[in-house]
C-alpha cells in the first residue's frame, strides 16, 4: 500500500436509497463485460532489446525509499526493497507477464497443475533439474515443507505477516522422485499459483529464530541470477552481484546496488550519477524532459547585471526550494547555477512511463459520524466527477486518463469489469436526495461549537495532540473555500469548475437544488455537516494534495464541508488511516492476480474481537458485508476460473455499491532512466527480468519488437 501519487470490480431508484441488501437479485447475476477482454490502458516501457544487444558488466545503481528493514518478505515491515532482492535472488515458481497474469517461470519449473481435485485438491510441482541453491544443495520439497509449516500459522513462534492459502495446505511430499513436490490441500484454493513465490530455503523457514531473524539484514542462501553481498546500514545500500551457481541465461550486470535515495533528492541522484534509475514525481519527471528538449534557458547568461526580481521569478517558476527563492542574490545565484548544471546532466536521461499495477481510492470512513450512514457515503461518491479526476492526474503526463472501474483488478487483468455501475455515475441531484433522505439540511440550525469541538467526523480527542506530535503543528489546516490556503497552481483549485450563480432560497426537506447551483451548506441535529481530510505532507504529495482540493470543491457544491489536514508522512499510516482518525483520506493499493487471497482482508467485515477491539486487518475504511465475506471465500475455493471471475465481480458490484471507497485512477508511473540502459524503466504488470537488465552495447539500437534470444 502507499499514498503517493499510493487491489479491486444498477438499477438506481430516482433521488432514493438503495441498501446493499436489496441489490442481492440484481448482484448474483453477475456483472460487468464478460465478452470484452479489456487490455492494459498503458504498455511497460523499459527499452526493450535482445540480450545480444547488452553489454557484459557495469553496475546498476537503483534508487530505493529505504534500506530494507528485513529481507524475508513474509514480515509485516517488509516493503518494495525486500520485493526487489527477492525478485533477483530467490525462487519464484510463478511470475507475472505483462497483463499481470501469473505464468510458470522455467528457470524453477518445468510443469505445475491440479491432478487431483477429490478427495482432495493435489497439486504436483515438477522443478527445473538444473535449479540449486547457491550452496550447490538441489530445491527440492524440504524447501516447500519448511515454508509451509513457517506460514501454515499454527505455529504463533514465527512472526509472520500472513498466512493465507498455506493454511490450506494438508500435507507436502516428495513426488515419483526428488524433482516432483506433491502438495495436498485440506479445502480446495483457487490461489494455488500465488504460493511458494518467492521461495526461502528450508535454512530461512527451519526455525521460528532463523525465520524471524536470520534473513532481516542476509541472506546467506540464494537461488537466483543475482545474490546478496552485502547489506551496508552505513551507506544504506544493498549490493547485489552475480550468482556463480545459476544455471539460467547469465546476468548481463556484474551488480545492482539497491541505493536509498529520498524522493526530493533524486533529481539530484540521477544528476551526479548516485542513481542510474529511479521512480519519479511528475515534477521532477518535468524537469528532466525539459533537460532533454533544452528548454528553459539561463536567467544569468549575457554580461548585464540581472535583478534580483528577474532570478527570482524564475527561480520560482522552475520550481527551486522556497529558501533559495527568499536568498539574496548571490545566494540565489548560486542555487540557479547549481540548478543549471544539473539540467546539464539531466541530458543524460530520459523519462520511461507506464501505468503502476496499483489505483488511488478516495476512502470513506464508516466506523462514526455522518460517514458511518451509507447515504451519506453513497452522496459523496455521486458526487464526484472521476473522469475529470483521472484527466487532472493522468493527461498531463501523456498517459491514459480512464477512471478505474474495479476494487478487485485493474484493465488487462482478467477478473476486470466496469462495476461502477452499482453506485452510479456523478449525480449532484441523486446524491442531494441521498443526503436530505439521511436528515442534512440546507440552512439547518447549527449550534455554537466548543473550542476545540469537532462538528463531524471520527470521535478523536487526541486529534489536536497527535497532529503537532506528528507533524510539528499544523501543516496546513483550512476549510475548502475559506481562504487560498493549499493553492498549488496559481490559482485555487477549489474555484475551478465552481458554477455560477446565487443557490436561491432553501427549499423543503428532500428538495433538491437547481441543477449548478452551489448548496448552502448542510446541518442536522445542530452539527454541519463538515468532513475531515488527512492527507500527506511530505515530498511526493502534490498530486494527492490535487485530487483533495478538487473532490472538495466538488462536495462544496453538495454544503459538505471539508477541512483538509496535513501531516507527517511518517504518522499517516499509522496514527491516521489505520488508527481510523479520518473522514476522507487519499491511499492506493496494488491490485493482484489472486484478487480473493490478497483483496480479501482489505475489504472484510471488522470483527469484534474478546478483549472488545475490532480487528479490522486491512479495511481502513471499516466498512464490509457478510455478502462480500463469503464471496471472497466461494471465489477462492472454486477451482472453476470462470465462476471465479464470477464471483469477484460480484464481491466487486457489492463493494461499490457499500461506498466505503472509491477507486479513481490508476497511479502513474515515472521512472528516470540512463538513456543507455534498457530492459528496465516503468515495467507495468510484469516482474522485471534482473538477468537481462543492463547497458546498451556501443552503436546497438533499442527495436520495437526484439527478440530475447
Amino acid at each position: 500500500m502507499s499514498h503517493h501519487g499510493v487491489g479491486l470490480r444498477a438499477v438506481l431508484r430516482s433521488a432514493a436509497f438503495l441498501t446493499t441488501g436489496a441489490l442481492a437479485a440484481a448482484l448474483l447475476t453477475g456483472c460487468g463485460s464478460d465478452d470484452d477482454v479489456a487490455k492494459p490502458l498503458a504498455a511497460q516501457d523499459i527499452d526493450l532489446v535482445a540480450r545480444s544487444q547488452v553489454a557484459d558488466g557495469g553496475t546498476l545503481k537503483w534508487a530505493v525509499d529505504d534500506l530494507p528493514e528485513t529481507l524475508n518478505t513474509y514480515q509485516a515491515d517488509a516493503d518494495t526493497g525486500t520485493t526487489r532482492v527477492a525478485q533477483a535472488t530467490l525462487p519464484s515458481m510463478f511470475r507475472m507477464d505483462a497483463t499481470g497474469r501469473p505464468v510458470v517461470n522455467p528457470a524453477y519449473l518445468e510443469s505445475a497443475k491440479v491432478i487431483e481435485t477429490e478427495p482432495r485438491q493435489v497439486v504436483l510441482y515438477k522443478l527445473n533439474q538444473q535449479a540449486v541453491w547457491s550452496d550447490g544443495r538441489e530445491i527440492g520439497a524440504a524447501d516447500f515443507v519448511a515454508q509451509w509449516r513457517a506460514l501454515s500459522g499454527k505455529d504463533s513462534a514465527y512472526w509472520t505477516a500472513r498466512n493465507a492459502g498455506y493454511d490450506r495446505i494438508e500435507k507436502i511430499e516428495r513426488g515419483a522422485n526428488d524433482l516432483q513436490v506433491r502438495v495436498t490441500f485440506s479445502r480446495p484454493y483457487a490461489d494455488w499459483k500465488s504460493l511458494f513465490s518467492p521461495l526461502y530455503p528450508k535454512d530461512v523457514m527451519g526455525t521460528p529464530d532463523a525465520f524471524n531473524d536470520g534473513a532481516r539484514r542476509k541472506l546467506a542462501i540464494s537461488a537466483g541470477p543475482f545474490k546478496v553481498d552485502k547489506v551496508d546500514t552505513i551507506a544504506q545500500d544493498i549490493v547485489l552481484t552475480r550468482n556463480p551457481r545459476w544455471w539460467g541465461r547469465p546476468a548481463k550486470l556484474n551488480q545492482i546496488v539497491l541505493h536509498t535515495v529520498p524522493h526530493d533528492k533524486r533529481v539530484g541522484a540521477l544528476a551526479d550519477g548516485t542513481a542510474d534509475l529511479a521512480d519519479l514525481d511528475p515534477a521532477d519527471a518535468e524537469r528532466i524532459g525539459l533537460a532533454t528538449s533544452g528548454k528553459g534557458g539561463s536567467p544569468l547568461q549575457g554580461g548585464g547585471r540581472t535583478s534580483l526580481s528577474t532570478l527570482r521569478s524564475w527561480a520560482r517558476a522552475h520550481g527551486l526550494d522556497s529558501a533559495d527563492v527568499k536568498a539574496g542574490r548571490t545566494e540565489l545565484a548560486r542555487a540557479i547555477s547549481e540548478y543549471l548544471d544539473q539540467q546539464t546532466a539531466l541530458k543524460a536521461y530520459g523519462v520511461r512511463k507506464s501505468l503502476e499495477p496499483a489505483y488511488t481510492q478516495l476512502a470513506l470512513n464508516g466506523a462514526s459520524g455522518p460517514l458511518a450512514d451509507e447515504r451519506v457515503r453513497r452522496a459523496v461518491a455521486r458526487a464526484l466527477d472521476r473522469k475529470e479526476i483521472a484527466r487532472l492526474v493522468l493527461t498531463p503526463l501523456g498517459l491514459p486518463a480512464v477512471p478505474v472501474g474495479s476494487h478487485l483488478a485493474l484493465s488487462g487483468q482478467p477478473a476486470y469489469a466496469d462495476d461502477s455501475g452499482a453506485l452510479g455515475a456523478q449525480d449532484t441531484k441523486a446524491a442531494q436526495a441521498l443526503l436530505a433522505d439521511a436528515g442534512w439540511v440546507a440552512g439547518g440550525p447549527v449550534k455554537e461549537e466548543k473550542k476545540g469541538q469537532k462538528a463531524a467526523g471520527p470521535e478523536s480527542g487526541q486529534e489536536e495532540k497527535q497532529d503537532e506530535k506528528s507533524d510539528g503543528g499544523h501543516d496546513g489546516e483550512y476549510i475548502v473555500g475559506e481562504d487560498n490556503k493549499g493553492d498549488a497552481g496559481g490559482k485555487h483549485l477549489a474555484e475551478e469548475g465552481r458554477h455560477g450563480g446565487a443557490a436561491g432560497a432553501y427549499a423543503p426537506k428532500g428538495t433538491a437544488a437547481p441543477a449548478g447551483a452551489k448548496a448552502g451548506p448542510l446541518a442536522k441535529d445542530g452539527k454541519a455537516l463538515t468532513l475531515r481530510f488527512v492527507l500527506p505532507s511530505g515530498p511526493g504529495s502534490d498530486t494527492l494534495n490535487t485530487v483533495a482540493t478538487r473532490i472538495s470543491a466538488m462536495l462544496d457544491r453538495l454544503g459538505i464541508v471539508t477541512t483538509i489536514t496535513k501531516v507527517s508522512d511518517e504518522s499517516y499510516f499509522k496514527d491516521h488511516i489505520a488508527a481510523g482518525d479520518f473522514d476522507l483520506a487519499l491511499y492506493s493499493w496494488p491490485s493482484s492476480a489472486f484478487p480473493a487471497t490478497d483483496a480479501r482482508p482489505i475489504y472484510a467485515k471488522p470483527l469484534p474481537g474478546a478483549d472488545g477491539s475490532v480487528n479490522v486487518e486491512q479495511n481502513y475504511t471499516r466498512v464490509g458485508t457478510d455478502q462480500v465475506d463469503q464471496l471472497f471465500e466461494q471465489a477462492a475455493t472454486t477451482l472453476d476460473e470462470d465462476e471465479a471471475k464470477s464471483l469477484i465481480r460480484q464481491a466487486d458490484t457489492r463493494i461499490w455499491a457499500a461506498a466505503g471507497s472509491i477507486p479513481l485512477y490508476q497511479r502513474p508511473q515515472l521512472v528516470g532512466a540512463r538513456k543507455d540502459l534498457v530492459n528496465a524503466g516503468a515495467f507495468g504488470f510484469q516482474t522485471p527480468v534482473y538477468e537481462d537488465m543492463g547497458f546498451l552495447k556501443k552503436g546497438a539500437r533499442v527495436s520495437a519488437s526484439p527478440s530475447q534470444g
